[in-house]
């Protein structure tokens, strides 16, 4: 498919700002480790010894939700999961008792699976204990292995000589979309032109915006996930947002396999882009060889990332909400106005990082917004996941350790 002459660009003025000084390849795994250590040891469970007293199990205390009027009417139903809470704590007598779990499925079904409390004191059940976030790196890890097939997967559909020729033809048919047809008045700034007003008078801006988009996607997404499962109100309410997230990467994903989008920076020069994070030696480690997809610009999980995160931001905020839910504090003012400037300021940077880096179309980042929405509103399909995580866990002799969301920020008599 072919753009008309009026959507076409012209050449990008010529760019002669210095390259900025190239980050060493061990210094973004280092910040992102960095994150993860500190997370460990701030969410670590005070008081719990990894080779402490070995002598029986306890279930600690955890929010557990409301039982069902006839949970005990049974010994297999003393041991309770709340399928609102994929991390409920266990029952201490049953926990003592080895019953099996019970799991609700979707229309009725109720399924048993092994109870791995019988595990609790293996070393590795008890370093879980001590450091219960190391749950969600687990979690993130799979995430990434499933990014990491899309690229595989993608190139076997559509041969790897030819994959190249099919995610430039649709990254030319989102141009004809934004530029040329019946829907063209939603898009009356065209992405050229706001790379071409950065590079024209505004190359310091572009400069950041370059830093930023390398540096921040996969740092700041880890360190959100960190700094919420610390503060959350409660980890059913953290859940909903890693949930959410992980679902927004598995439909992007689909995406990605299915439909490969060229993005800006690697159309043909005759569309007027230039790749300016390369241009300025600001090429995040995570953007090279293997480790990333080139041909993933729709939909933007920069921009789906930063959505979510900023939706989070104005919930968490409370400004919306007239009660505050179970574990959550009151905020002042200041810190309001502080998660609201950022759930807006966060979102838009990245908006404007995407688009001025040639690196996404607005309507990969409009279409971040509806997976991201839809990824919400069905985040709990990961529920169903539950009883092969119980098989998974017993095969490991593994006990899952109880999260430790909002323990020592809330004892600490934290307001943020």
């Amino acid at each position: 498919m072919a753009l008309s002459n009026n959507t076409a660009a012209a050449q990008p003025p010529e760019w002669k700002s210095k390259g900025m000084f190239q980050m060493p390849d061990w210094a973004e795994p280092v910040i992102v480790l960095t994150i993860l250590c500190t997370s460990m040891f701030m969410t670590r469970r005070k008081g719990f010894s990894i080779f402490g007293s070995k002598h029986g199990y306890q279930a600690l205390p955890l929010d557990r939700g409301e039982f069902d009027s006839d949970s005990a009417r049974s010994s297999d139903d003393l041991l309770y999961y709340d399928v609102d809470n994929e991390n409920d704590a266990q029952d201490p007598i049953a926990s003592l008792k080895q019953l099996p779990k019970k799991r609700d499925l979707w229309f009725g079904l109720k399924l048993y699976t092994p109870n791995s409390s019988r595990f609790a004191n293996h070393i590795h059940s008890r370093i879980l204990q001590k450091f219960p976030f190391l749950i969600e790196m687990f979690y993130w890890i799979i995430t990434y292995l499933f990014y990491r097939m899309t690229k595989v997967v993608s190139a076997a559909i559509f041969h790897q000589d030819k994959i190249w020729g099919v995610a430039q033809q649709n990254a030319l048919r989102i141009l004809w979309f934004e530029h040329d047809s019946p829907f063209a008045w939603m898009f009356p700034v065209k992405e050229h032109d706001v790379q071409h007003w950065f590079m024209d008078g505004h190359q310091a801006g572009l400069t950041f915006l370059n830093r930023a988009y390398a540096l921040i996607h996969i740092p700041g997404t880890v360190g959100f996930i960190a700094w919420y499962y610390y503060i959350a109100p409660n980890h059913s309410i953290f859940a909903i947002a890693r949930r959410t997230l992980t679902l927004t990467n598995l439909f992007a994903f689909i995406t990605f396999t299915f439909f490969p989008t060229m993005p800006p920076r690697l159309l043909p020069k005759e569309y007027g882009f230039l790749d300016t994070v390369r241009h300025d030696n600001a090429e995040s480690i995570w953007m090279r060889g293997d480790v990333v997809n080139s041909l993933a610009a729709m939909p933007s999980m920069h921009f789906g990332y930063a959505f979510c995160i900023g939706c989070t931001m104005i919930f968490h905020s409370g400004v919306f909400r007239r009660t505050l839910i179970k574990g959550e504090v009151r905020k002042s003012l200041p810190w309001k106005a502080f998660y609201i400037f950022i759930a807006i300021g966060y979102p838009a940077m990245v908006l404007s990082a995407i688009v001025a880096t040639a690196n996404h179309y607005w309507l990969d980042a409009m279409m971040a917004v509806v997976v991201a929405s839809l990824a919400y509103l069905c985040n709990r399909v990961f529920l169903i996941l539950l009883p092969l995580e119980d098989y998974l866990i017993w095969a490991l002799r593994l006990e899952k350790p109880i999260p430790s969301t909002g323990e020592r920020f809330h004892a600490r008599g934290g307001n943020l």
